[in-house]
C-alpha cells in the first residue's frame, strides 16, 4: 500500500494565511506591523530566488520587508555596522542574514551579532541554548516545519522512536530539542554511525537531512513510518536539466513507508512560512504583547 504524501504546500499555505489573519489582528488591536529585514551579500543566484520568495511572502502576510543587498566584497566591518544599525531600528522586529556568506565573511561573528530578540533563525547561540534547556526561543525554521508536518500525521508524537540523519546546527541539533519537547525518543546519526540501516529500521519517524542524494532506501525504514525529508539534492536529468531529489529514495520508500514528505513540495514549503511565524512571535515578544495562536 503506498504511503501517504504529506503535502507541504499546502500546509504551509494554511500556516501563511493564519498568520496574515494574526498580523491583521496586532495591526489593528495594537498598531503593530511586524518588520523583516533580510541581508544578502554577493550575487548567489539560488540566494537570490530564495530572498525574493521571502519578501514576497512576507508582504503577502501583511509584514513590511526590508531587503538588504551589498556587494561580495564587503567587508566584516561594513557587514557588522548594518547588523547594528537593524537591531536599533524599531521597525524591524526580525533579522536574517543570508547564508552562506562570501569567503572571508565570518558567519558566526555575524550570528552572534544579531539580538536575540530579533533572531527569526533561531542560530544566535542564546537562542540555541534555550532551546537546548528546554526555555523558550526562537527556534530555526526548517526544524520547527518538519515537527509541524509530522504533527500533521501524528497528532502526538510521545514515546515515538525518532531518528534524525545529519547533526547540522540548522537542522540536525535543533530537531532533537523540539522532539524531546514532544516527548520522543531520539537517536541521532551521523557519518560515523555504525549500522545506520538497522538503527533506521526501528525508528517510527525517519529525518533525513544529511545532504546526500537518495542515500535512505527504503529497505531502511520501518514499515509505516513516517518520513520527513529534508534534503534538497540537484541531480542532472536525461533532458540535461537539473532534477530535485531527496535525502530518501522516494519511489522505494512509498511501497515501505506510512507517511512520506515529497521533493520539492514538502519540507522546503515550510521553512518561509515559518520564517513568518517567527516574525510574528518576536515582534509581539519586543513589544510586550501575548504569543500570537500560531
Amino acid at each position: 500500500m503506498s504511503a501517504r504524501i504529506i503535502d507541504g504546500k499546502l500546509v504551509a499555505a494554511d500556516l501563511r494565511a493564519r498568520v496574515a489573519e494574526e498580523v491583521t489582528r496586532v495591526k489593528r488591536d495594537h498598531g503593530l506591523t511586524p518588520g523583516l529585514a533580510v541581508v544578502l551579500v554577493g550575487h548567489d543566484p539560488a540566494s537570490e530566488v530564495y530572498v525574493r520568495n521571502k519578501a514576497k511572502q512576507t508582504e503577502a502576510a501583511g509584514m513590511t520587508s526590508f531587503e538588504h543587498k551589498l556587494p561580495a566584497d564587503t567587508s566584516q566591518a561594513d557587514l557588522m555596522a548594518l547588523v547594528a544599525k537593524l537591531n536599533s531600528d524599531p521597525a524591524v522586529h526580525g533579522i536574517l542574514v543570508q547564508l552562506p556568506l562570501p569567503a572571508g565573511l565570518d558567519s558566526q561573528a555575524v550570528i552572534n551579532a544579531i539580538d536575540p530578540a530579533k533572531d527569526v533563525d533561531g542560530l544566535n547561540p542564546l537562542n540555541a541554548g534555550r532551546l537546548a534547556n528546554g526555555l523558550p526561543a526562537l527556534t530555526p525554521c526548517t526544524p520547527l516545519g518538519c515537527i509541524i508536518l509530522t504533527k500533521t500525521v501524528h497528532a502526538s508524537l510521545e514515546g515515538m522512536n525518532a531518528i534524525i540523519l545529519g547533526r547540522s546546527n540548522l537542522v540536525g541539533r535543533p530537531l532533537v530539542q523540539l522532539l524531546l519537547n514532544e516527548n520522543a525518543t531520539v537517536t541521532i546519526a551521523h557519518s560515523r554511525t555504525r549500522d545506520l540501516a538497522d538503527i533506521c529500521r526501528r525508528a517510527d519517524l525517519v529525518y533525513a537531512a544529511v545532504g546526500r542524494p537518495e542515500m535512505v532506501k527504503g529497505s531502511w525504514l520501518k514499515p509505516g513510518a513516517t518520513v520527513i525529508d529534508v534534503g534538497i539534492n540537484r541531480l542532472p536529468g536525461a533532458d540535461g536539466k537539473n532534477r530535485l531529489v531527496g535525502d530518501v529514495a522516494y519511489q522505494e520508500a512509498l511501497d515501505v513507508a506510512g507517511a512520506i514528505t515529497p521533493v520539492p513540495g514538502g519540507v522546503g514549503q515550510m521553512t518561509v512560512a515559518c520564517l513568518l511565524v517567527n516574525t510574528l512571535r518576536a515582534a509581539c515578544a519586543i513589544k510586550g504583547l501575548p504569543a500570537p495562536s500560531v
